[in-house]
């Protein structure tokens, strides 16, 4: 099996470090020029959580070659349009596009390349990008082992294809085959909402947010609001990590306690990752938002239902983009404070009513 990891930042190091370790065939793509150097100078170094390191190949876009039997798509959906359809050339009939992006991008991934190549997948663990050739996993390592990625048939089908992609990512760290790939793709958005982007709005990693009574709290109301709309566009969400996503929502505020509390347990292990949104402001890049918060509120039209949390993580990240600075932690979580204060407000007066 030829194997392209297209868009080796800071997670396609580790993901492509472990497969040539493993013996796959395997070409780490980036357009990052300096990166792809030291890439194929001094190996894939993976630091953080554990020290590992392996000789991979690397190249850059223009430099592909021949045809990939899987392409495991790590670019950032801003660029989906150009990417995929420079990629075509370099796919079979049956070659597969494993789309392990943030958001919900399947269906334009295979208007691109078409359906029966598609199949969707979620990562389950955080990286940050150090420098050239240099990955930090920010996950545990013993949960990353665990529970590395979910990847499934559109349909909800267990293939060959798909328990073979399995093999080859298991090498990477624990990979589980989903029935529901939707209900898991929302559950890895519902993860992304709350905590990257509070990461990106707030400017802070994911143990700034669950030590933060403000950010926890907002970060449970996002969470609320992501499984209201998606229940109100037919999604099943899927358990991650064996946690059951769904029983996040929020039925009164007596029930706010209780989800903070299951937050900070579930997210322990992710305290150190922060969000790649933010290392995009950090260098003053585009970032992802409107794929990621900006699903939510776009999905709630006509439901009904408000987004108030989403929508202001939205705001916050995109005026960071417009201004080209990185968001301050102590002024943002100010906004925050003031929307759960307006909350708490409308709370007592329905209370009264």
């Amino acid at each position: 099996m030829r194997i392209a990891v297209l868009g080796a930042g800071s997670l396609g190091t580790i993901v492509g470090a472990y497969l040539a370790d493993g013996g796959m065939d395997v070409e780490l793509i980036d357009s990052y020029q300096a990166h792809v150097d030291a890439l194929n100078q001094t190996g894939a170094k993976v630091i953080g959580t554990t020290e590992f390191q392996a000789n991979v190949k690397a190249i850059t876009p223009e430099n592909k070659s021949g045809k990939y039997d899987l392409v495991l798509l790590l670019t950032k959906q801003l660029y989906n349009d150009a990417v995929l359809r420079e990629l075509l050339p370099f796919l079979n009939d049956d070659s597969v596009v494993c789309s392990l992006q943030n958001g919900i991008p399947e269906k334009s991934v295979a208007a691109i390349v078409g359906d029966e190549r598609v199949i969707a997948g979620s990562v389950e663990f955080g990286a940050t990008f150090i420098e050239p050739g240099v990955s930090s996993l920010t996950t545990e390592y013993t949960q990353f082992k665990k529970y590395a990625f979910q990847i499934g048939e559109l349909n909800g089908e267990t293939t060959e294809r798909i328990q073979r992609i399995k093999s080859a990512l298991d090498l990477v760290g624990g990979t589980h085959i989903s029935d529901n790939l939707v209900g898991t793709k929302w559950s890895k958005l519902l993860i992304n909402n709350a905590f990257s982007g509070l990461s990106a709005a707030l400017n802070g990693e994911y143990g700034d947010i669950l030590d933060s009574d403000i950010g926890i709290v907002s970060a449970a109301h996002i969470a609320d609001e992501t499984i209201k709309v998606g229940h109100e566009n037919g999604i099943e969400f899927a358990k991650m990590n064996g946690f059951d996503i769904a029983s996040l929502e929020i039925k009164s505020q007596k029930d706010i306690p209780e989800r903070i509390s299951t937050l900070r347990v579930v997210m322990q292990p992710s305290r150190l990752l922060k969000a790649s949104m933010l290392q995009d402001l950090e260098k003053k890049r585009k970032t992802e938002i409107d794929f990621i918060n900006g699903v939510v509120p776009t999905r709630a039209v006509a439901t009904g239902i408000a987004t108030p949390y989403n929508d202001l993580v939205v705001q916050l990240v995109k005026l960071a983009e417009e201004s080209q600075t990185v968001p301050n932690f102590d002024a943002n979580i100010k906004a925050f404070e003031e929307l759960l204060n307006v909350g708490n407000i409308d709370s007592k007066r329905m209370s009264l009513t």
